[in-house]
């Protein structure tokens, strides 16, 4: 299984950006979006179960992001609106058979390499 994001770049601060994760190798239930800021733990940012009524979002980011998922291209997304400095941080995609702890970085079982978001003000 492998999982490739991208679209990261370098913003200013009320800019958009789309990430995108491509999956291959393997299908699974729960997608999530997670990030990490220098010297700061990974945070969750958003997951979303293969239908679109399971959807969770982190407080710090509700009404800015947004997350979908193409089943078909086996791909999950993050659009980013009304970007903000401490949003900047290395974005990471991540896959789980589940979604029982969707915040839980330990309950996704595959990982993708990160894209890195700067946002300045």
């Amino acid at each position: 299984v492998q999982l490739q994001a991208s679209g990261g770049g370098a913003v200013q601060a009320g800019d958009s950006l789309r990430l995108s994760c491509v999956v291959s190798g393997g299908t699974f239930y729960g997608m999530g979006w997670f990030r990490q800021a220098p010297g700061k733990e990974r945070e969750f940012v958003a997951a979303a179960g293969r239908g679109a009524d399971t959807i969770y979002y982190a407080d710090s980011v509700k009404g800015r992001f947004t997350i979908s998922r193409d089943n078909i291209k086996n791909m999950v997304y993050l659009q980013m609106n009304s970007l903000k400095p401490e949003d900047t941080a290395v974005y990471y995609c991540a896959a789980a058979p589940g979604l029982a702890q969707w915040a839980v970085p330990l309950a996704y079982d595959y990982w993708g390499q990160g894209t890195l978001v700067t946002v300045s003000s």
